[in-house]
Protein backbone atom coordinates (compact mmCIF):
# COMPACT_ATOMS: atom_id res chain seq x y z
CA UNK A 1 0.00 0.00 0.00
CA UNK A 2 2.79 2.18 0.41
CA UNK A 3 4.57 1.69 -2.26
CA UNK A 4 1.19 2.14 -4.34
CA UNK A 5 0.62 5.82 -2.30
CA UNK A 6 4.41 6.94 -4.07
CA UNK A 7 3.29 5.64 -7.30
CA UNK A 8 0.44 7.61 -6.76
CA UNK A 9 2.17 10.82 -5.68
CA UNK A 10 4.53 10.54 -8.18
CA UNK A 11 2.30 10.70 -10.76
CA UNK A 12 0.29 13.28 -8.95
CA UNK A 13 3.55 15.74 -8.25
CA UNK A 14 3.88 15.34 -12.31
CA UNK A 15 1.14 16.43 -13.15
CA UNK A 16 0.82 19.39 -11.04
CA UNK A 17 4.43 20.40 -11.96
CA UNK A 18 3.58 19.98 -15.66
CA UNK A 19 0.98 22.79 -15.18
CA UNK A 20 3.38 25.14 -13.47
CA UNK A 21 6.17 24.86 -16.07
CA UNK A 22 2.98 25.19 -18.49
CA UNK A 23 1.78 28.80 -16.60
CA UNK A 24 5.66 29.66 -16.14
CA UNK A 25 6.45 29.79 -20.29
CA UNK A 26 2.67 30.86 -21.00
CA UNK A 27 3.47 33.81 -18.59
CA UNK A 28 7.25 34.48 -20.14
CA UNK A 29 5.59 34.66 -23.73
CA UNK A 30 2.54 36.68 -22.24
CA UNK A 31 5.37 38.96 -20.77
CA UNK A 32 7.29 39.36 -24.12
CA UNK A 33 4.26 40.17 -26.20
CA UNK A 34 3.44 42.86 -24.24
CA UNK A 35 6.70 44.53 -24.22
CA UNK A 36 7.05 43.82 -27.41
CA UNK A 37 3.65 45.85 -28.25
CA UNK A 38 4.87 48.29 -25.72
CA UNK A 39 8.03 49.33 -27.65
CA UNK A 40 6.13 49.50 -30.79
CA UNK A 41 3.32 51.61 -29.26
CA UNK A 42 6.53 54.04 -27.70
CA UNK A 43 8.00 54.33 -31.34
CA UNK A 44 4.75 54.88 -32.79
CA UNK A 45 4.64 57.78 -30.53
CA UNK A 46 7.68 58.81 -30.82
CA UNK A 47 7.24 59.11 -34.54
CA UNK A 48 4.35 60.69 -34.41
CA UNK A 49 5.45 63.44 -31.91
CA UNK A 50 8.69 63.99 -34.50
CA UNK A 51 6.37 64.39 -37.05
CA UNK A 52 4.99 67.68 -35.37
CA UNK A 53 8.48 69.59 -34.49
CA UNK A 54 9.18 72.28 -37.49
CA UNK A 55 12.65 71.38 -37.60
CA UNK A 56 12.34 67.37 -37.61
CA UNK A 57 15.88 66.13 -37.64
CA UNK A 58 17.00 68.97 -34.96
CA UNK A 59 13.59 68.08 -32.85
CA UNK A 60 13.92 64.17 -33.26
CA UNK A 61 17.45 64.62 -31.81
CA UNK A 62 16.80 66.49 -29.26
CA UNK A 63 13.41 64.90 -28.09
CA UNK A 64 15.21 61.04 -27.87
CA UNK A 65 17.78 62.30 -26.09
CA UNK A 66 15.87 64.29 -23.34
CA UNK A 67 13.00 60.89 -23.21
CA UNK A 68 16.15 58.57 -22.67
CA UNK A 69 16.92 60.90 -19.64
CA UNK A 70 14.08 61.10 -18.39
CA UNK A 71 12.94 57.41 -18.88
CA UNK A 72 16.40 55.90 -17.25
CA UNK A 73 15.99 58.44 -14.22
CA UNK A 74 11.99 57.19 -14.00
CA UNK A 75 12.03 53.50 -14.82
CA UNK A 76 15.82 52.84 -14.84
CA UNK A 77 17.69 50.62 -17.40
CA UNK A 78 16.86 49.96 -21.04
CA UNK A 79 16.08 53.50 -22.20
CA UNK A 80 19.19 54.72 -23.61
CA UNK A 81 18.69 56.76 -26.91
CA UNK A 82 19.61 54.19 -28.78
CA UNK A 83 17.12 51.79 -27.84
CA UNK A 84 14.49 54.49 -28.17
CA UNK A 85 15.84 54.72 -31.94
CA UNK A 86 15.47 51.10 -32.18
CA UNK A 87 11.97 51.16 -30.82
CA UNK A 88 11.43 54.20 -34.03
CA UNK A 89 12.89 52.04 -36.36
CA UNK A 90 10.37 49.58 -35.28
CA UNK A 91 7.19 51.14 -35.54
CA UNK A 92 8.43 52.23 -38.84
CA UNK A 93 9.57 48.80 -40.52
CA UNK A 94 6.43 47.49 -39.26
CA UNK A 95 3.78 49.90 -39.20
CA UNK A 96 0.78 47.51 -39.25
CA UNK A 97 0.21 46.73 -35.71
CA UNK A 98 -1.32 43.65 -36.54
CA UNK A 99 1.85 42.21 -38.54
CA UNK A 100 3.78 41.85 -35.51
CA UNK A 101 4.04 37.92 -34.47
CA UNK A 102 3.29 36.63 -30.81
CA UNK A 103 6.22 34.20 -31.07
CA UNK A 104 9.35 36.47 -31.53
CA UNK A 105 10.52 38.44 -28.93
CA UNK A 106 11.97 42.20 -28.86
CA UNK A 107 15.10 40.81 -29.05
CA UNK A 108 14.10 38.39 -32.26
CA UNK A 109 12.65 41.71 -33.90
CA UNK A 110 16.05 43.87 -32.60
CA UNK A 111 17.89 41.74 -34.84
CA UNK A 112 15.24 41.39 -37.93
CA UNK A 113 15.20 45.21 -38.03
CA UNK A 114 19.27 45.30 -38.96
CA UNK A 115 18.24 42.84 -42.17
CA UNK A 116 17.51 45.84 -45.13
CA UNK A 117 15.38 43.51 -47.73
CA UNK A 118 11.74 43.04 -46.80
CA UNK A 119 11.88 39.97 -48.01
CA UNK A 120 14.66 38.11 -46.39
CA UNK A 121 13.57 39.80 -43.02
CA UNK A 122 9.54 38.27 -44.00
CA UNK A 123 11.47 34.64 -44.37
CA UNK A 124 13.83 34.46 -41.02
CA UNK A 125 10.14 35.91 -39.73
CA UNK A 126 8.55 32.51 -41.03
CA UNK A 127 11.71 30.15 -39.98
CA UNK A 128 11.77 31.28 -36.34
CA UNK A 129 8.28 30.52 -35.72
CA UNK A 130 8.54 27.32 -38.02
CA UNK A 131 11.79 25.99 -36.43
CA UNK A 132 11.26 27.76 -32.84
CA UNK A 133 14.45 29.38 -33.35
CA UNK A 134 16.30 31.11 -30.33
CA UNK A 135 17.68 34.75 -30.43
CA UNK A 136 21.21 32.95 -30.67
CA UNK A 137 19.99 30.88 -33.53
CA UNK A 138 18.36 33.44 -35.31
CA UNK A 139 21.40 35.59 -35.23
CA UNK A 140 23.66 32.60 -36.34
CA UNK A 141 21.79 32.32 -39.49
CA UNK A 142 21.62 35.90 -40.76
CA UNK A 143 25.31 35.94 -40.36
CA UNK A 144 25.47 32.65 -42.07
CA UNK A 145 23.20 34.05 -44.80
CA UNK A 146 20.96 31.43 -44.97
CA UNK A 147 18.13 33.31 -47.21
CA UNK A 148 21.17 34.31 -49.41
CA UNK A 149 22.38 30.53 -49.61
CA UNK A 150 18.95 29.17 -51.04
CA UNK A 151 17.91 32.52 -52.84
CA UNK A 152 20.65 32.95 -55.19
CA UNK A 153 20.14 29.63 -56.85
CA UNK A 154 16.41 30.26 -57.07
CA UNK A 155 14.24 31.80 -59.57
CA UNK A 156 12.21 34.81 -58.55
CA UNK A 157 9.37 32.86 -58.22
CA UNK A 158 10.72 30.61 -55.89
CA UNK A 159 12.67 33.75 -54.08
CA UNK A 160 8.82 35.23 -53.45
CA UNK A 161 7.77 31.53 -52.01
CA UNK A 162 10.78 31.69 -49.49
CA UNK A 163 9.50 35.41 -48.49
CA UNK A 164 5.95 34.24 -47.81
CA UNK A 165 6.18 30.60 -46.49
CA UNK A 166 9.66 30.06 -45.34
CA UNK A 167 11.51 27.30 -46.33
CA UNK A 168 9.59 24.45 -48.07
CA UNK A 169 11.22 20.90 -48.26
CA UNK A 170 9.07 18.36 -50.53
CA UNK A 171 12.57 16.52 -52.71
CA UNK A 172 15.84 16.01 -51.57
CA UNK A 173 17.31 19.44 -53.90
CA UNK A 174 14.83 21.61 -51.35
CA UNK A 175 17.18 20.56 -48.65
CA UNK A 176 20.47 21.34 -50.00
CA UNK A 177 22.66 24.34 -49.36
CA UNK A 178 25.84 25.04 -51.67
CA UNK A 179 28.10 26.29 -49.82
CA UNK A 180 27.23 25.09 -45.99
CA UNK A 181 29.28 27.38 -43.75
CA UNK A 182 30.96 25.61 -40.90
CA UNK A 183 32.48 28.80 -38.93
CA UNK A 184 31.02 27.26 -35.98
CA UNK A 185 33.78 24.35 -35.66
CA UNK A 186 36.98 26.84 -35.39
CA UNK A 187 39.42 25.81 -37.90
CA UNK A 188 41.70 28.61 -39.68
CA UNK A 189 40.80 27.97 -42.95
CA UNK A 190 43.79 27.56 -43.95
CA UNK A 191 45.04 25.29 -41.97
CA UNK A 192 46.08 21.66 -42.58
CA UNK A 193 43.53 18.96 -40.89
CA UNK A 194 42.29 15.17 -41.83
CA UNK A 195 39.14 14.13 -42.90
CA UNK A 196 38.95 12.15 -39.36
CA UNK A 197 39.89 15.43 -37.73
CA UNK A 198 37.01 17.58 -39.48
CA UNK A 199 34.48 14.55 -38.48
CA UNK A 200 35.23 15.11 -34.96
CA UNK A 201 35.00 18.67 -34.70
CA UNK A 202 31.52 18.45 -36.50
CA UNK A 203 30.20 15.74 -33.63
CA UNK A 204 31.88 18.29 -30.98
CA UNK A 205 29.47 20.79 -32.50
CA UNK A 206 26.54 18.69 -33.46
CA UNK A 207 23.90 20.88 -32.35
CA UNK A 208 25.14 23.79 -34.30
CA UNK A 209 26.07 21.40 -37.53
CA UNK A 210 22.12 20.23 -37.39
CA UNK A 211 21.01 24.17 -37.33
CA UNK A 212 23.11 24.19 -39.86
CA UNK A 213 21.95 21.29 -42.07
CA UNK A 214 18.38 23.03 -41.60
CA UNK A 215 14.96 21.78 -40.55
CA UNK A 216 14.50 17.71 -40.60
CA UNK A 217 17.86 16.56 -39.61
CA UNK A 218 18.27 13.80 -37.13
CA UNK A 219 21.61 12.20 -36.18
CA UNK A 220 21.72 8.47 -36.56
CA UNK A 221 25.31 7.47 -36.71
CA UNK A 222 28.91 8.45 -37.21
CA UNK A 223 31.52 5.86 -39.37
CA UNK A 224 28.72 3.83 -39.48
CA UNK A 225 29.94 0.37 -40.71
CA UNK A 226 28.53 -1.76 -43.85
CA UNK A 227 30.21 -5.30 -44.42
CA UNK A 228 30.69 -6.72 -47.54
CA UNK A 229 32.49 -10.35 -48.62
CA UNK A 230 34.32 -9.59 -45.04
CA UNK A 231 35.54 -6.44 -46.19
CA UNK A 232 34.17 -3.51 -43.61
CA UNK A 233 33.58 0.04 -45.18
CA UNK A 234 32.63 3.38 -42.90
CA UNK A 235 30.28 5.89 -43.77
CA UNK A 236 30.93 9.38 -42.32
CA UNK A 237 28.28 10.27 -40.74
CA UNK A 238 24.64 9.45 -41.26
CA UNK A 239 21.55 11.21 -40.50
CA UNK A 240 17.50 10.77 -41.12
CA UNK A 241 15.29 13.83 -42.50
CA UNK A 242 11.77 13.30 -40.85
CA UNK A 243 9.75 15.36 -43.80
CA UNK A 244 11.40 13.61 -46.77
CA UNK A 245 11.54 10.46 -44.60
CA UNK A 246 14.79 9.21 -45.46
CA UNK A 247 18.48 8.84 -44.24
CA UNK A 248 20.98 10.93 -45.55
CA UNK A 249 24.47 9.83 -45.90
CA UNK A 250 27.47 12.14 -45.39
CA UNK A 251 31.30 11.31 -46.93
CA UNK A 252 33.47 14.47 -45.70
CA UNK A 253 36.47 15.47 -48.31
CA UNK A 254 39.43 17.34 -47.42
CA UNK A 255 40.84 18.57 -51.20
CA UNK A 256 39.11 17.75 -54.73
CA UNK A 257 36.45 15.93 -55.91
CA UNK A 258 36.92 12.77 -57.81
CA UNK A 259 35.08 10.02 -59.50
CA UNK A 260 36.28 8.02 -57.35
CA UNK A 261 33.95 9.98 -54.28
CA UNK A 262 31.20 10.27 -56.57
CA UNK A 263 31.69 6.29 -57.00
CA UNK A 264 31.79 5.58 -53.19
CA UNK A 265 28.67 7.52 -52.22
CA UNK A 266 26.86 6.12 -55.35
CA UNK A 267 28.24 2.24 -53.32
CA UNK A 268 27.07 3.24 -50.12
CA UNK A 269 23.45 4.24 -51.46
CA UNK A 270 23.36 1.03 -52.92
CA UNK A 271 23.83 -0.85 -50.07
CA UNK A 272 21.49 1.41 -47.81
CA UNK A 273 18.74 0.96 -50.35
CA UNK A 274 18.93 -2.63 -50.20
CA UNK A 275 19.90 -3.67 -47.01
CA UNK A 276 18.72 -1.00 -44.70
CA UNK A 277 15.61 0.72 -45.53
CA UNK A 278 12.07 0.30 -43.92
CA UNK A 279 8.92 -0.24 -45.92
CA UNK A 280 7.42 3.36 -46.35
CA UNK A 281 10.72 4.89 -46.46
CA UNK A 282 12.25 6.84 -49.49
CA UNK A 283 15.24 6.39 -51.12
CA UNK A 284 18.51 7.42 -49.13
CA UNK A 285 19.93 10.86 -50.04
CA UNK A 286 24.22 11.21 -49.89
CA UNK A 287 25.60 14.53 -49.94
CA UNK A 288 29.77 14.68 -50.38
CA UNK A 289 30.92 17.84 -48.45
CA UNK A 290 34.15 18.76 -49.87
CA UNK A 291 36.70 22.02 -49.38
CA UNK A 292 37.09 24.85 -51.91
CA UNK A 293 38.51 23.19 -55.32
CA UNK A 294 39.43 24.40 -58.44
CA UNK A 295 36.84 21.61 -59.94
CA UNK A 296 33.84 23.25 -61.51
CA UNK A 297 30.31 22.70 -61.29
CA UNK A 298 30.84 21.03 -65.36
CA UNK A 299 33.34 18.86 -63.62
CA UNK A 300 30.73 18.11 -60.97
CA UNK A 301 27.46 17.79 -63.59
CA UNK A 302 29.33 14.99 -65.53
CA UNK A 303 30.04 13.60 -62.48
CA UNK A 304 26.98 12.85 -61.07
CA UNK A 305 25.70 12.13 -64.66
CA UNK A 306 23.75 9.00 -65.04
CA UNK A 307 23.66 8.17 -61.73
CA UNK A 308 20.36 6.54 -60.37
CA UNK A 309 20.81 7.36 -56.78
CA UNK A 310 20.15 11.01 -55.58
CA UNK A 311 24.28 12.47 -54.78
CA UNK A 312 24.90 16.12 -54.47
CA UNK A 313 27.91 17.52 -54.12
CA UNK A 314 28.36 21.05 -51.77
CA UNK A 315 31.07 22.73 -50.85
CA UNK A 316 31.40 23.95 -47.32
CA UNK A 317 33.71 27.07 -45.84
CA UNK A 318 35.01 27.76 -42.23
CA UNK A 319 34.26 31.32 -42.37
CA UNK A 320 31.04 33.61 -42.72
CA UNK A 321 31.09 34.56 -46.29
CA UNK A 322 30.05 37.84 -47.36
CA UNK A 323 26.53 38.59 -49.81
CA UNK A 324 28.90 39.60 -52.44
CA UNK A 325 31.39 36.68 -52.21
CA UNK A 326 28.05 34.39 -52.73
CA UNK A 327 26.74 36.52 -55.80
CA UNK A 328 30.31 36.24 -57.54
CA UNK A 329 30.35 32.41 -56.96
CA UNK A 330 26.94 31.53 -57.93
CA UNK A 331 27.38 33.83 -60.79
CA UNK A 332 30.92 32.48 -62.01
CA UNK A 333 29.07 28.84 -61.73
CA UNK A 334 26.49 30.01 -63.86
CA UNK A 335 28.50 31.36 -66.16
CA UNK A 336 30.99 28.09 -66.09
CA UNK A 337 28.14 25.66 -66.71
CA UNK A 338 26.57 28.07 -70.01
CA UNK A 339 30.23 27.90 -71.21
CA UNK A 340 30.32 24.36 -71.07
CA UNK A 341 26.68 23.74 -72.72
CA UNK A 342 26.86 22.80 -75.97
CA UNK A 343 26.14 25.19 -79.01
CA UNK A 344 22.75 25.09 -81.00
CA UNK A 345 23.46 24.03 -84.44
CA UNK A 346 22.27 26.54 -86.97
CA UNK A 347 19.46 25.56 -89.35
CA UNK A 348 20.50 24.69 -92.70
CA UNK A 349 19.06 27.01 -95.07
CA UNK A 350 17.14 25.61 -98.49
Amino acid sequence: MGNLAKTNYGSFLARVSDLLEQARRKTVRQVNTVITYTYWKIGKLVVEEEQRGTNRAQYGGHLLQRLARDLTKKFGKGFTETNLKYMRQFYLTYPIRHALRDELTWTHYRLLLGIKHAKARSFYEIEVVNNSWSTRELDRQINSLLFERLALSKDKKKVMELAKRGQIIEKPEDAIKDPYVLEFLGLPEKSYYTESQLEQKLIDHLQEFILELGKGFAFVARQKRITIDNEHYYIDLVFYHRILRCLVLFDLKVGKLSHSDVGQMNFYLNYIKDREMFEGESFPVGIILCTESDRSRVFVEYALGGLSNSVFVSKYKLYLPTKKELEIEVKKEAARIKFALPKKKESSRN
